[in-house]
């Protein structure tokens, strides 16, 4: 007896069978996917459905302005979006609100704006806020305004006396509603039961008046050693002092002669800047005539009067130091004397400040 033959028609079946079940598998997958995104992306709190808004529209000749805030009944802590269109007539000019204009207290997250053109040639702008209440309960979009200019032939630009027409959106109402519900008990009570009283960690109060007495024994050779320090140099000359004393032997050999006239206005000049710069903190010795001039000119502390007799006499001085200049007998004496008489006549501005005071009119002009 032969074997028996199997149909040679069963495996064909069973892979039909096996793709027919595949595509199957795969239709419903993707079925299954497509519901989750469409289902994700209306729950999604970035956008709401367009049910769940607020729209105000307002129309004025050729402008018409539409307001769109999502979602209607937000919670503290979503993000509310304020979309506001404008569609303009062809010549028309639209100008939308300044960045952030009327939005009240809201935190502003991202700002979009927008223009195109519509088939018909009409202009469409846009400008999108994305805003982050910062309490709940009552909150406002206060009124939009936007301006427009008609450029249409045979349009006035414009209502008589002003710039521009003028829309103004409703103010639109919010009941931001805060994450607890209502019936939510409002008593806070602590995690764990109460500690009991603090325990006293920072030792008795002998040990730190012992520490505060080791400090100040410690710090009080250095405080006297400065306070004695400080003395010392107030009991030493005073710049008035030092520039009288070298004037005055300066003038000991009396006037200069033509072979000592160079020498003599250098050392004229020079105490003259030095008791500038021990007096009043100018940098006076190694800047030029000109940068001096210049420095001398922003202190405080000389009188305009004062600042013109240092000009001509430091002028005076560079002609016969680097202009080979050689003054008269008259001009010699006329340097000798803008020179005492800027020292003396700054003499009590020195002792005052010494006492921790300045002269009255200090710094005024003349």
């Amino acid at each position: 007896m032969s074997p028996r033959r199997s149909e040679p028609g069963i495996p064909r079946r069973i892979g039909l069978a096996v793709v027919a079940a595949a595509i199957l598998f795969v239709s419903f997958a993707f079925a299954a996917f497509a519901a989750f995104a469409a289902f994700a992306s209306e729950t999604d709190g970035s956008s709401s459905s367009p049910d769940d808004a607020l729209r105000r529209e307002a129309e004025r000749g050729p402008v018409r302005v539409e307001l769109v805030v999502r979602p209607a009944q937000p919670v503290i802590g979503d993000v509310i979006e304020v979309e506001l269109e404008v569609r303009a007539e062809a010549g028309v000019e639209v100008l939308m609100p300044e960045f952030g204009e009327a939005l009240g207290r809201f935190e502003i997250v991202d700002f979009a704006p927008g223009e195109r053109l519509d088939p018909e040639g009409r202009a469409i702008a846009r400008q999108k806020y994305r805003l982050q209440p910062g309490r709940s309960g009552a909150q406002s979009i206060p009124p939009l305004r936007v301006e427009f200019v008609d450029r249409r032939d045979g349009y006035p630009a414009a209502p008589e006396g002003e710039d521009a027409y003028e829309i103004l959106t409703e103010r639109i109402a919010l009941e931001v509603a805060p994450i607890l519900a209502a019936d939510a008990p409002l008593e806070l009570r602590p995690a764990r039961a109460d500690l009991g009283p603090r325990r006293e960690s920072l030792g008795p109060w002998w040990a730190w008046a012992l520490a505060a007495f080791l400090v100040v024994a410690a710090t009080a050779p250095f405080a006297w050693r400065a306070f004695l320090a400080a003395g010392a140099r107030r009991r030493q000359r005073s710049a008035y002092e030092v520039a009288r004393s070298e004037l005055d032997a300066l003038l000991a050999g009396g006037l200069p002669s033509a072979g000592t006239m160079d020498a003599f206005y250098v050392k004229l000049s020079l105490l003259v800047r030095t008791y500038l710069e021990d007096r009043f903190g100018l940098r006076s010795p190694e800047l030029t005539t000109q940068e001096f001039l210049t420095e001398m000119g922003r202190s405080p502390d000389l009188a305009r009067s004062h600042q013109q007799l240092l000009r001509e006499f430091l002028e005076q001085a560079d002609l016969v130091k680097f202009a080979g200049h050689r003054p008269s007998a008259e001009a010699v004496r006329e340097s000798i004397a803008a020179a005492q008489r800027f020292l003396e006549e700054t003499r009590d501005q020195v002792r005052s400040e010494a006492l921790g005071a300045s002269p009255a009119g200090e710094g005024g002009d003349d």
